[in-house]
């Protein structure tokens, strides 16, 4: 399970830049660079809410990796031994990223 680091503070499965969420997907099924990728787990926090602790965050996750070309992704399952999804003040799960993509195919 790869170590997960979440910057997305606008998220509402974000705690203390861990995620609340066992599993998470990221999608990108053509992505060549890490800007084609997303977090389509990401849900955006409430205005006004408070984040979304039970004290359930942690720092290892299952990824769903829909990426096919990333050098990480065995059969859409993540293998690096950590990630990081970006986009602190993203409002749609198409403002995040896998910033740690890797495109195996592309030269």
């Amino acid at each position: 399970m790869p170590e997960l680091k979440c910057t997305v503070q606008t998220c509402a499965h974000n705690s203390q830049m861990l995620c609340e969420l066992d599993a998470i997907k990221v999608g990108g099924d053509t992505a060549k660079n890490a800007g084609e990728t997303c977090c389509d787990s990401f849900v955006q926090r409430g205005e006004g809410s408070m984040s979304n602790v039970t004290n359930s965050a942690s720092d290892r996750s299952e990824i769903d990796c829909k990426a096919c070309d990333c050098k990480y992704n065995d059969n859409c399952k993540c293998e690096a031994g950590a990630i990081s999804v970006e986009g602190s003040t993203a409002k749609r799960a198409d403002g995040t990223e896998c910033a740690t993509f890797e495109c195996e195919k592309c030269y």
